[in-house]
């Protein structure tokens, strides 16, 4: 058993950037480290820097010609319009660039080494992991390898047999549910925005009966996720008994990122963490989505704090604060002028709300396969 929360990081994530204006062009993981040890809340014997996957450990889920395709990319600089047209690199979404099988690959490296870790139970956090897109034979949607799906194969690999999956990113984890689809050891739990790409989780959408989806609406609140952990989330978990849990804890439903229309407020990410670390002996909490600065650096590093049972200071002092000033955000409008709190505190102010009835409805409808 660990006798504290491991921390999974590495310094590719400071020097790597998918270009130009992609959504990825902003730093995370770096800022989450940054922020993490000027706080006082990452000594080094909670760090472990991450290793890097190997091509032949991949094939477990993706095909050896895609690897060998991503590979290639990365040492050639460029792909061809076959392998474009076949893989889906070299794309707007999936570009090519300096790291692009080097970065996805220690995330995969993150999350076994993660996985070893908890062999005997413990909580690691891996918030460079979270790529919940990637298929076996292509990438997508901003994702060239599956770490989720390697997190999970590797718990059980390591004895954890039955493992639940939690997705709060607002986009449904379309790859993990292709990799586990129809799987009795698995249970996948997304909540996330309807009607946003990749258009996939549908309510009646079970993955042969391995998925629960629930596909929220436009300005989904903290009520509203109180209710779906407390009705849906967290019956599911314990119903399932799982071994161990996996947290992907994507921040783009935060109200101010700019890849979808949710609402909520980072105080919705610390209750479903600390109702999870409730629930099992076992739980890894991986990254995912995040394209403000400010509120993805914010967001995951009061989860780490979480996990460490610390509370985020009421204001963040002066040299914690530099961290988030020294941000940029250029090419979208809400780096422009960002808000004061962006820079002074970890913690939003609570997004509460009405809990609309269609909400309710879609949980009971959730609740009802397990009758």
């Amino acid at each position: 058993m660990l006798k504290h929360p491991i921390f999974i990081g590495s310094e590719i994530y400071r020097g790597s950037s998918y270009g130009g204006l992609h959504p990825l062009r902003v730093p995370r993981v770096s800022t989450v480290m940054d922020l993490s040890r000027a706080l006082g809340w990452l000594p080094d014997v909670q760090y472990r820097t991450s290793p890097r996957a190997k091509p032949k450990a991949l094939w477990e889920f993706h095909t050896p010609a895609y690897i060998s395709a991503l590979a290639r990319a990365e040492r050639r600089g460029q792909v061809s319009d076959e392998e474009r047209a076949e893989f889906d690199l070299g794309t707007h979404s999936n570009p090519v660039f300096g790291e692009m099988f080097r970065r996805p690959a220690t995330g995969v490296g993150g999350v076994m080494l993660a996985a070893e870790l908890l062999s005997d139970g413990g909580i690691v956090h891996v918030p460079g992991g979270g790529t919940h897109h990637g298929m076996p034979d292509r990438a997508n949607g901003f994702c060239y390898l599956n770490d989720p799906v390697f997190a999970i194969k590797a718990l059980q690999h390591h004895g954890a047999w039955r493992v639940v999956y939690v997705d709060i990113d607002a986009h449904h984890p379309d790859g993990v549910e292709v990799g586990f689809s129809g799987d009795p050891s698995v249970r996948m739990i997304s909540v996330h925005e309807e009607k946003r790409w990749p258009f996939t989780g549908g309510l009646d959408e079970t993955g042969k009966g391995s998925a629960f989806n629930l596909p929220v609406m436009r300005g989904f609140n903290d009520s509203e996720m109180r209710i779906a952990l407390q009705d849906l989330i967290i019956p599911l978990i314990e119903d399932f008994e799982p071994d161990a849990i996996v947290l992907q804890c994507g921040s783009d439903a935060i109200e101010e990122d700019p890849l979808s229309r949710l609402s909520l407020s980072n105080n919705a990410h610390i209750e479903v963490v600390r109702a999870l670390m409730a629930l099992t002996n076992r739980l890894m909490v991986l990254g995912g989505g995040g394209y403000n600065p400010w509120s993805v650096g914010r967001c995951w590093t009061r989860i780490w704090g979480a996990l460490n049972g610390l509370e985020a200071p009421e204001m963040l002092n002066v040299e914690n604060a530099q961290i988030l000033r020294a941000l940029r955000f250029e090419g979208n409008s809400r780096g422009r002028n960002p808000p004061e709190h962006w820079f002074s505190t970890l913690a939003d102010e609570p997004n509460e709300g009405p809990v609309r009835d269609e909400i309710r409805a879609r949980i009971g409808m959730l609740r009802a396969r397990l009758i």
